[in-house]
C-alpha cells in the first residue's frame, strides 16, 4: 500500500483538489486498491469543512468526485505514516519540514514531477479565484506523479493492466 498525502495551507482549495484528482486517476487506471490518499492543511482553520466552492465547482465540471473529503490539519504522525507528502508551494514545504526535518526525503512540491516546473508553486486560488489554472496544474502534477510512481514501483504497471 502506497500512502500519499497532499498538503496546502488550509486544506480547502488545492490539496483537496489534488486528493480528488489523484483518486480519480487511480480509479481510471484500476490502481485505487494499491493506495491510501488523503489531504491536510498546515493550519486548522477549516477543519471539518468541505472543499471550497471554487474547488467543488471545477471538480464537478470535470466529473471528479470529492465525496468524503473534509479539511483537517496535518499531524506530526502523518510524516511517519505517509510515503509521499506532496505540498503545493515553498511555504508549505518549509512548514511541513519544521514539523519533522527528518521527513525531507518524502516531502516534494507537486510540480517537482513535471518537467520544466520543478520548484514551482501551485498558486493559492483562495486569494486569486483562479481555480481553472490551479486545476490544470494539479491535473498535470498528479499525472506526472503517477507516472513517477509507476517507474518507482513496477508492480503498479502490471496491476493496472
Amino acid at each position: 500500500m502506497i500512502k500519499v498525502l497532499f498538503v496546502c495551507l488550509g486544506n480547502i482549495c488545492r490539496s483537496p483538489m489534488a486528493e480528488a484528482v489523484f483518486k480519480h486517476l487511480l480509479e481510471k487506471e484500476g490502481l485505487a486498491g494499491h493506495f491510501t490518499v488523503d489531504s491536510a492543511g498546515i493550519g486548522g482553520w477549516h477543519t471539518g469543512e468541505k472543499p471550497h466552492r471554487g474547488t467543488r465547482k471545477i471538480l464537478d465540471e470535470n466529473g471528479i468526485s470529492y465525496e468524503g473529503i473534509y479539511a483537517r490539519q496535518i499531524r506530526r504522525d502523518d510524516l511517519r505514516e505517509f510515503d509521499y507528502i506532496l505540498v503545493m508551494d515553498e511555504e508549505n514545504y518549509e512548514d511541513v519540514l519544521r514539523l519533522d526535518p527528518g521527513a525531507k526525503g518524502k516531502v516534494f512540491r507537486l510540480l517537482d514531477f513535471v518537467p520544466g516546473k520543478k520548484g514551482m508553486d501551485v498558486p493559492d486560488p483562495y486569494y486569486t479565484g483562479r481555480f481553472r489554472e490551479v486545476y490544470e496544474l494539479v491535473q498535470e502534477g498528479c499525472r506526472k506523479f503517477l507516472e513517477h510512481l509507476k517507474r518507482e514501483h513496477p508492480l503498479l504497471t502490471k496491476a493496472g493492466h
